[in-house]
């Protein structure tokens, strides 16, 4: 897990992603448990509430959940919730405005895929 203190990004959003990135690669299995944001503020050496926020972020979108005065553990269904969700803003954030754009230059649907196509030794 990685954080940049200097990014625009807010700390505490870093850390969330940080933490489903961990989910999405398979470091933190659903029901596994995740660091406290005690564990979490001593190590990056953050205010503890920056670290919550983030937490409870995850908490609040049903990736995480709490057993009291035990942690933090991963939610069943933790993964699919959270390729959803970037799915979707994923979608929103470049195809739309791909399309937006494509079709301000009147570029045609199959004219993207030729290009999609052709970029794939790129990635």
């Amino acid at each position: 897990m990685i954080l940049n203190f200097n990014s625009e990004k807010p700390i505490y959003l870093q850390l969330a992603e940080a933490i489903e990135d961990d989910i999405l690669k398979g470091i933190f299995e659903e029901e596994s448990q995740v660091a406290s944001t005690t564990e979490i503020s001593v190590r990056f050496k953050i205010n503890p509430a920056t670290a919550g926020k983030g937490i409870n972020l995850l908490v609040d979108e049903g990736i995480l959940y709490k057993k009291r005065g035990v942690g933090m553990f991963v939610c069943t269904g933790a993964k699919e919730k959270i390729l959803t969700k970037r799915k979707e803003a994923f979608f929103e954030g470049y195809i739309v405005t791909l399309l937006e754009e494509a079709s301000k230059l009147d570029i045609s649907k199959s004219e993207i895929i030729k290009m999609i196509e052709g970029s794939k030794g790129k990635c």
